[in-house]
């Protein structure tokens, strides 16, 4: 098995904070992330997939392709947007990192057969240099 790996970059805001509690208690489990303002994000995003290349190409998955679906379905929805006001697919959730790579997952595990038998085998997504959420689709 091979894995192939494309990453992107995008800038979003977003709010960390849940309207069932009190403004007390969203700052006291989010912190600065529940700032009433919001507050902005540099993501990086990593996509891997995994499979056979193919005998003709030698390609698992034609990365150019890949890309072209990150960027239209993924990147292209969220890119200086607010991800709590802004993004259709994050309607009515939490704008977690957590919860952000689960939408992203699922738009892509649809998108990727499109273009290649290679199948969806990791998202990572990094907040900031140190926070990064690793999901494999379980």
């Amino acid at each position: 098995m091979i894995y192939v790996s494309r990453q992107e970059h995008f800038n979003a805001a977003h709010k960390l904070y849940n309207p069932a509690w009190t403004e007390e208690r969203n700052k006291e489990v989010f912190g600065p992330c529940a700032n009433t303002n919001w507050h902005g994000h540099n993501y990086d995003l990593i996509v891997t997939v995994k499979g056979q290349p193919d005998p003709e190409t030698g390609f698992v998955i034609d990365l150019k392709q890949l890309s072209n679906i990150i960027r239209e379905h993924v990147v292209d929805q969220v890119d200086h947007k607010n991800l709590n006001l802004d993004v259709p697919f994050m309607k009515d959730q939490l704008a977690s990192t957590e919860n952000l790579v689960v939408a992203f997952w699922q738009i892509l595990a649809r998108e990727i057969p499109k273009i290649s038998s290679a199948q969806l085998h990791c998202i990572k997504l990094y907040e900031t240099p140190r926070n990064f959420v690793e999901y494999y689709g379980e």
